[in-house]
């Protein structure tokens, strides 16, 4: 892999790590439209790498909220321990499904166009309910965690958007809209240190003759789109700015259905 792919790839992952136009349903349409030799050959090394570098940007960004969170648990305060109990919860559905249907996920990732197609759409039709509905100061509690890990754990799918998704179904359910960014960002950082995990141990990564100097500049690139993109997305969540990322989901979507 030479530099600039790597810089274009970890760009790419920065990006669409938090805005919601999800990066899979992108990445399907592209093998479909160009070829799957078309594009870089991608290891799981470099998957592994750039994934890192999105969760260290979303800990950079919330660095106040992690410690304040941490400390205020340790001391048992009432409200860090809901917050902490719920990003757990949230966790649940997507690592299940993931551990139990790995090979059936596996299948979704083969040029099924009409999927990505028909999600991209579902996608954008949830970000305009989102932008539209009235604000509230609803706090977070259990259940609504749970319901928005389910709808994490459905954004598994090429098409549908993680942060579209999560951050959609927050506040349809009545969070407030700082809150609801703020919970779907934090909410994947422990699946992706899970993933990470697993991908480490499994040994798989270290077979790979990729220089550490692509690697590196890859890194960077997703660490600062990645932090550009995640101060970008909160902001347009609490003006409500969520409908343009719908228009241009819808009109991906419908040119993959046509495309076929």
């Amino acid at each position: 892999m030479s530099i600039i792919e790597s810089l274009i790839l970890g760009v790419i992952q920065g990006l669409t790590e938090f805005l919601p136009v999800s990066s899979s349903g992108h990445l399907e349409l592209a093998k479909a439209l160009l070829g799957s030799e078309a594009l870089p050959k991608e290891s799981l090394l470099v998957t592994v790498i750039l994934h890192f570098a999105t969760a260290l940007s979303t800990l950079f960004l919330f660095r106040q909220d992690v410690r304040e969170i941490i400390l205020k648990t340790l001391s048992r305060d009432p409200s860090s321990t809901t917050f902490t109990i719920s990003i757990i919860l949230s966790m649940l559905p997507a690592a299940a499904i993931g551990f139990f249907f790995e090979d059936l996920i596996d299948s979704f990732f083969s040029g099924n166009i009409t999927l990505v197609g028909l999600m991209l759409v579902v996608t954008a039709l949830l970000l305009l309910v989102a932008d539209r509905s009235k604000r509230s100061q609803k706090s977070l509690n259990y259940k609504d965690a749970i319901i928005i890990g389910i709808a994490q754990a459905i954004a598994i799918l090429p098409g549908v958007s993680r942060s579209g998704a999560t951050i959609s179904t927050s506040v349809i359910l009545g969070l407030d809209k700082s809150e609801a960014a703020r919970f779907s960002f934090l909410m994947v950082v422990p699946l992706i240190f899970g993933k990470i995990t697993k991908d480490l141990l499994s040994g798989s990564i270290f077979s790979t003759d990729i220089q550490a100097l692509p690697l590196f500049i890859g890194f960077i690139s997703a660490f600062i789109s990645g932090v550009i993109a995640c101060k970008w997305m909160i902001a347009l969540v609490k003006k409500s700015k969520l409908t343009y990322f719908a228009f241009y989901c819808f009109l991906a979507g419908v040119s993959a259905l046509l495309f076929l």
